[in-house]
């Protein structure tokens, strides 16, 4: 059997359960207790699995890994219930018809702009190498400044370096990895945490498997 009949049979549209939408990487691992507390465990390690689609030990509640960016998406065509997405990737992409229920208060950073250490700007039109192409682009104007937007999708520290661009916008944890590469957080644009969404249909359709889930997230973070 392929991998992607594996994946196709692991799908089923009459699915009456929930489906729980989470990306590899620091969310899952910070949202792990959260669902532990919930009652809900996956059965098999997603660092060390191809699949795509994770049962659990609550026999009501599937997991799917994803790329962060595309978790507000399947959330918002119903084919997640409810997923765990960053405020940075929320900001970025949108998400309509999804509630953002809880803030977490987990996978915490800050959303800057950051450049090389002491060097002045340049006295033209910036030009802001990042992911977060919308953000920035709302920031700036919000700054009354006028900049070209440089898409990148990785390895941001290093456009500043070859001249690529002036300035990055990047999420900033420690700011070890920018100060390793000579570089310095410089404006503040917003606080970044993981958000709790859900589908709106869901919401409404699935309550009664929704309402322990969300009471128990409550109650860990001290909502």
């Amino acid at each position: 059997m392929t991998e992607t009949n594996e994946i196709l049979n692991q799908a089923d549209s009459d699915y009456d359960g929930l489906t729980l939408a989470l990306s590899k990487g620091r969310i899952l691992k910070e949202t792990l207790p959260l669902l532990k507390a919930a009652g809900i465990e996956l059965l098999e390690d997603p660092d060390k699995s191809r699949k795509l689609i994770f049962p659990t030990s609550h026999d009501k509640v599937r997991v799917l890994i994803l790329r962060a960016s595309d978790v507000p998406t399947y959330v918002e065509h119903g084919a997640a219930d409810f997923g765990v997405a960053g405020k940075d990737v929320l900001l970025e992409y949108g998400a309509k018809h999804v509630y953002e229920l809880l803030d977490l208060k987990i996978a915490q950073c800050k959303l800057m702009t950051a450049g090389i250490k002491g060097v002045a700007l340049p006295n033209r039109r910036l030009r802001i190498a990042t992911k977060y192409v919308n953000v920035a682009r709302a920031y700036f104007a919000s700054q009354g400044q006028q900049v070209d937007i440089i898409k990148l999708y990785g390895s941001m520290e290093l456009a500043p370096l070859v001249g690529l661009g002036d300035l990055i916008v990047d999420v900033v944890d420690t700011g070890n990895t920018l100060r390793a590469n000579g570089l310095e957080p410089l404006d503040h644009i917003c606080d970044v945490s993981s958000r709790l969404i859900v589908n709106q249909v869901s919401y409404k359709r699935k309550y009664s498997l929704l309402e322990p889930i969300l009471d128990s997230f409550k109650q860990s973070i001290g909502d």
